[in-house]
């Protein structure tokens, strides 16, 4: 795509857009930013710097004089504004699709519903153990919260973008090739945003490999349903390499000659050449980093290794150093026997799932947020199990108290503080007490980020005794 010269609307000023607009004006584009609600300082200050025009509080005209324009990934395909651009003609693309056009670097693409975050971040580690030795430099950017357009003119030819991807993301990426794709797992989520659908939420996904080559790698969950029935069909023609990874794929994986297994706690990679073992699951789960699901991310992250051509120390040194990611199952402290464990990511059922699951003993649950059409009943059995006690806060607390009213005690909090307190009164030596949402963040919060900053703040205010 040329740049130089053309007229581009940014449409919303938040930190994508933002520096989607520098990347844009740096390459000589001349850009408008418009954002229907108030911009934030640092934003505010970043386009003054830059001399970048701007609107805030309104969409005008102005938005429209435009060859194409780059959308905030958060503005739905039914908001007024898209149809207002569709209908005039007007070519809209993410900023992870603008980014992509001057990215140097080798990329790796990580979608997914869930782990994509730690996928990133272990794959993000291993290159970056890699790289002190060979000589290049690993970026992670996208999702995880940094710009990919903020990033990219650092990059250099062999250096590694690991660049985590929303469906949202992908849904305006159309000409986005990484040179290794993985998709971790999809099970319904944001389905608000497709109708219902779950096959159009995972069209959206599926676009992460639209456009390999066959140089390049998908690397994707065998142990998924939706997964492995898509990339194994019968009449399936794909034009790039597919490598699967699995803790039950065993006999899963004839579409290729490697795939990344759990041969009992031992992690294997299945070549033309044979098996070989690379470590044993003890060597890097840990009171930081453990759960079932957590092993299905260091296989998904293996997989992308072995197709960059990564091996031995490097891929072993960051496995075995791994601490986990903040505000996912993050161990925050430990107060009279009682663990307290960050879990803010969970913003769906199905990340609650994984980390009832994890718990090694019985816990205080404290869950709720806004809602996102959750089916609580599929987690009734695992909470009857797992949960001493439910404290549900948020705008969905009066739905989980009626959805586990009679299968586990429960509290209602009008605070994330007020929370804490009756999970401390209520925890004993031994348990566990976790903050596992399983609900979006925006009815107390701004994003999960804050909301599990704040619970551990409130968790460290806690005495000892």
């Amino acid at each position: 795509m040329h740049i130089k010269g053309k007229k581009v609307s940014v449409i919303g000023a938040g930190k994508s857009g933002v520096a989607a607009a520098e990347l844009l004006v740096r390459e000589g584009a001349k850009v408008f930013v418009s954002e229907l609600g108030a911009i934030g300082a640092e934003g505010l200050l970043r386009l003054r710097e830059m001399r970048i025009p701007y609107e805030e509080e309104r969409h005008s005209g102005r938005m429209y004089e435009a060859d194409f324009c780059v959308i905030s990934p958060g503005i739905p395909p039914s908001a007024p504004v898209v149809q207002s651009m569709q209908a005039r003609g007007i070519p809209l693309y993410s900023e992870i699709e603008i980014a992509s056009l001057f990215c140097q670097a080798r990329i790796v693409g990580i979608t997914g519903t869930d782990g994509k975050t730690t996928t990133s971040t272990i794959v993000h580690r291993i290159c970056e153990e890699d790289g002190r030795r060979n000589g290049y430099h690993s970026f992670i950017v996208g999702n995880i919260g940094v710009p990919f357009a903020s990033m990219v003119r650092e990059m250099s030819v062999g250096d590694v973008a690991v660049v985590e991807l929303s469906s949202y993301q992908l849904e305006r990426s159309p000409a986005f090739r990484p040179d290794v794709s993985v998709i971790t797992n999809i099970t319904p989520d944001h389905l608000d945003r497709y109708s219902g659908d779950i096959q159009a939420y995972a069209a959206a996904k599926f676009r992460i490999c639209a456009n390999q080559r066959p140089e390049d790698t998908l690397v994707y969950n065998a142990d998924d349903p939706l997964l492995h029935a898509h990339f194994t069909a019968v009449h399936a023609q794909f034009p790039f390499r597919i490598s699967s990874f699995g803790m039950e794929s065993v006999g899963k994986g004839e579409i290729d000659c490697r795939t990344v297994l759990l041969d009992g706690e031992s992690i294997v990679v299945r070549t033309s050449n044979g098996v070989e073992r690379i470590m044993e699951t003890a060597e890097f789960l840990k009171k930081s980093f453990r759960g079932r699901h957590n092993i299905s991310n260091v296989l998904a992250a293996v997989g992308v290794a072995w197709a960059l051509g990564i091996g031995g120390e490097p891929l072993l040194a960051a496995l075995r150093s791994f601490q986990g990611v903040e505000h996912r199952q993050e161990f925050v402290r430990s107060i009279n026997g009682v663990d307290w464990v960050n879990d803010s990511k969970a913003t769906n059922l199905n990340a609650m799932r994984q980390a009832l699951q994890s718990l090694p003993s019985t816990a205080v649950l404290i869950a709720g947020g806004r809602d996102k059409g959750n089916d609580y009943a599929t987690i009734a059995e695992l909470v009857r199990e797992k949960i001493s006690l439910l404290i549900a806060i948020g705008e969905s607390r009066e739905k989980i108290i009626a959805a586990f009213d009679g299968i586990v005690p429960l509290k209602a909090a009008g605070s994330l503080e007020e929370a804490v307190l009756l999970a401390s009164e209520a925890a004993l030596p031994g348990q566990s007490v976790l903050f596992s949402p399983g609900c979006a963040s925006f009815d107390m919060f701004d994003n999960f980020e804050e909301r599990g900053r704040q619970f551990k703040q409130c968790v460290h205010r806690l005495p000892l005794c």
